[in-house]
């Protein structure tokens, strides 16, 4: 993987994320500004550039296979980060109940509104497509797994599983139902939802810079040694034990791209909000989003370096 590509991405990323920084400073998001721009970036922008890609590539045998193995890859990876954060939290002798939210933190990253474009910004419409698939593992794990460590009495709710039933899934399941009966559509779909596709980075970037100033107003500070736990784990340790195991079990180089970038991302956008629903650590939550997004334009590029070093050697 060309890292110039990586370091340009990333850079364009960062400077809108400032734009977004500064505008939530001098005009902060209210809960309908907030609720306009996710259901605009999760309900549209998301599912467009879902679909784009889907009617960019032919869909053959060899492609639905990377489809199920990269989303049985973001399963058992986001398994293996938690249970990573988990290791890390004990180790560190964090409290029960702490350890397992730091333990979701470190494990769940934010590869729907950072990684999923960013993987169609290098790799193109396949990109997107395995990165999209990817997301979609990690949300089925974050609604079964992850609900589950928050509550204390560990069951799975019918609440939890109503999550996973969204547009993006919608459009997952829907454009590959299309693509595989081998239908093509209307010349006027493939335009808007191209069109459609290109609000995806801008726009999520913008949120998540417009968010920064409301958290840091809005929230308490967080002990150091608590945020730094999640932080080191998410965006140094995990990524690295992925590229290990990616070394060692040779996959195909562009699922281990894909998988390799998505485990490299901050901390899931929605940590405060999932943790609010189950009478968890909010404030832990929005201050670990925050800090781990903006050291993540900086980890991210070093660990896709990293990565591509072990990768180019492996069997």
């Amino acid at each position: 993987m060309e890292m110039a590509p990586v370091l340009s991405s990333i850079l364009v990323m960062g400077v809108i994320v400032g734009i977004g920084a500064i505008i939530g400073k001098k005009l902060p998001l209210t809960a309908d500004s907030r609720k306009l721009m996710i259901m605009l970036i999760v309900n549209v922008a998301m599912p467009c550039i879902i679909l784009d890609g889907i009617f960019q590539l032919p869909i053959d045998r060899t492609l639905l296979t990377q489809i199920f193995v990269i989303f049985a890859i973001a399963v058992l990876f986001t398994c293996m980060g938690i249970l990573l954060g988990w290791i890390g939290a004990k180790a560190c002798k964090v409290p029960d109940k702490e350890a397992r939210q730091l333990a979701i933190l470190a494990g769940c990253g934010n590869t729907g509104f950072i990684g999923l474009p960013l993987c169609a910004a290098l790799f193109g419409a396949k990109g997107a497509l395995l990165a999209a698939v990817f997301d979609a593992g990690l949300d089925f794990t974050i609604w079964t797994v992850g609900v589950m460590l928050l509550q204390e009495k560990r069951k799975l709710t019918l609440g939890g599983l109503k999550e996973l039933v969204n547009i993006p899934m919608f459009a997952i399941a829907g454009g590959l139902f299309v693509a595989v009966l081998g239908l093509e559509p209307p010349d006027i779909v493939k335009q808007l939802t191209g069109s459609l596709a290109k609000l995806a980075s801008p726009l999520a970037m913008m949120y998540i810079g417009m968010l920064i100033p409301v958290l840091l107003h809005n929230k308490k500070r967080v002990p150091l040694p608590m945020l730094g736990l999640p932080l080191a784990m998410k965006l140094i340790v995990f990524p690295l034990v992925t590229a290990g195991l990616l070394f060692f079990f040779s996959i195909d180089q562009e699922l281990a791209h894909v998988t390799l970038i998505q485990t490299a991302m901050p901390t899931i956008a929605m940590a405060s909000i999932l943790f609010a629903r189950y009478a968890a650590d909010e404030e832990m939550g929005a201050m670990t989003t925050v800090f781990s997004t903006l050291l993540g334009l900086l980890t991210i590029p070093a660990v896709i370096a990293m990565g591509n070093l072990i990768l180019q050697h492996s069997p």
